[in-house]
């Protein structure tokens, strides 16, 4: 029989590790010294007071399945290595500068590896693999679409000449397909970024869901594909393809605009004054690469800006995580929703596809007025001529 015997999750660190089986990085996973500045960092640790729901925990949990102490069948790690929202506000706050986001994608490369993946998981990432599938996308709901850059002669470098460094806008799996009109507004908001043909995957759905392989891979290939800056609108894309392919080559587009000098035009107004709105964080992209002064500082140009508590808190979309935990990610939502209601909010802006659609969902439910859209919307929103034909744009915040 199987020993669930749980493992060590409370403040004492597990002793050195003896017999690995080498499913961690051992560097990584000794780092962590259970001091417990992680505990009221994590949502699930807020929802649940479990320890064993904890960054702390969880490494403890990884230590016993790495040294043997646990099965690979124990039932608690099954439901911790999906509880986990991966959101890293874990990483931001610990001093020994444990790199949480590499061990879960390690725990989860081994805890589920083939049939124990989610059923769901597997289908997503079968359909993003497949670039086809994605074009097809755009034939239906057109996305932002451009001309290759002319290319001077020179050598080549990534697949493309030294001299070709233009931006590229990556479209993203989901939003091609769901937010169609995000790419045109950052069409619209700076031509010169061009959108390349024949995009796939990021790679990012597969490193948070259990083949971290596959996803360098595809991150790889589509650095391969996009010449010079690659500007994604989608802050869980950017800390994916940042790693992968180095920071400086991938900028998010509030930091793009930033480093550009873009400066805003216009302004959104709601029956005659500035529209109040506030900001949604995109966990990678605070979490991950520290950008969080600079969309804020675009709202502010062309709207009221609110600061909403708990806007650095993860909203419970992550990725795959409000399809396979519906309700946790329900619950870790609910807060966010009477922060909403409470400020009486216009909009509440988002910079990543997956936090858009549950903030749309959830307001819906709630049935408030306030209105989720996504940065480049709310940008192209301001920069619209009332009589200029923006009914496109305008449409986002009906």
């Amino acid at each position: 029989m199987t020993d669930h015997t749980p493992a060590p999750t409370d403040g004492e660190p597990t002793a050195p590790m003896a017999g690995s089986r080498g499913i961690f990085d051992k560097e990584l996973l000794e780092r962590c010294i259970s001091c417990g500045f992680c505990l009221p960092a994590c949502p699930t640790y807020k929802l649940t007071g479990d320890e064993a729901s904890s960054p702390r925990g969880r490494i403890n949990l990884m230590r016993a399945l790495e040294t043997g102490q646990l099965e690979e069948d124990d039932p608690t790690l099954a439901h911790e290595s999906s509880l986990c929202l991966g959101c890293r506000a874990c990483e931001t706050v610990c001093p020994a500068g444990v790199e949480y986001g590499q061990l879960l994608e390690q725990w989860r490369d081994h805890q589920w590896r083939g049939p124990r993946r989610p059923w769901i998981a597997r289908l997503l990432m079968a359909l993003v693999a497949q670039p086809t599938l994605l074009r097809l996308q755009g034939l239906v709901r057109r996305h932002a679409r451009s001309r290759p850059r002319p290319r001077a002669a020179g050598a080549a470098v990534g697949g493309h000449t030294a001299t070709d460094t233009g931006p590229s806008l990556m479209l993203g799996c989901v939003e091609r397909g769901l937010y169609p009109r995000v790419s045109r507004a950052v069409q619209r908001l700076r031509p010169e970024v061009s959108v390349p043909s024949r995009q796939g995957c990021c790679g990012a759905l597969h490193a948070h869901n259990g083949d971290s392989a596959t996803g360098e891979a595809l991150a790889k290939e589509l650095g391969e594909r996009l010449p010079g800056t690659i500007v994604t609108t989608a802050g869980g894309c950017a800390a994916h393809l940042a790693h992968h392919l180095g920071r400086d080559r991938v900028k998010e587009l509030s930091e793009y605009l930033d480093r550009a000098g873009y400066t805003p035009l216009g302004e959104v107004t709601v029956a005659g004054r500035r529209a109040r709105v506030a900001l949604q964080d995109s966990c990678h992209l605070r979490n991950g690469l520290s950008v969080t002064r600079q969309p804020r500082d675009l709202i502010a140009a062309v709207a009221d800006y609110v600061e909403l508590p708990g806007a650095g808190d993860c909203c419970g979309a992550a990725g795959t995580y409000a399809l396979l935990r519906p309700a946790d990610s329900r619950a870790v939502l609910d807060p966010k929703l009477d922060a909403i209601a409470a400020a009486d909010l216009d909009y509440i802006v988002a910079v990543n596809p997956g936090c858009l659609r549950q903030l749309q969902q959830g307001l819906r439910r709630r049935r408030l007025r306030t209105r989720a859209i996504h940065l480049a919307e709310l940008l192209a929103l301001a920069q619209a001529e009332p009589t200029s034909g923006d009914d496109e744009v305008r449409e986002t915040a009906q």
